[in-house]
């Protein structure tokens, strides 16, 4: 195995690879930002649901 080439854990017979570079191009969000949005929906389905019934 090359010097530079790093292999990571794997398990269920090398399907999965577990690896400790943290991917760079990966859309990052703020972990406040997506429970915001997941309160904000459940209120505005409650909202609807109480305004529609």
């Amino acid at each position: 195995m090359p010097e530079g080439k790093r292999s990571g854990f794997s398990s269920a017979a090398g399907l999965i690879q577990y690896y400790d570079m943290e991917e760079t191009r990966a859309l990052k969000i703020n972990p406040y930002i997506v429970i915001g949005l997941g309160i904000s929906v459940a209120i505005l389905v409650e909202v609807l649901n109480w305004r529609l019934t």
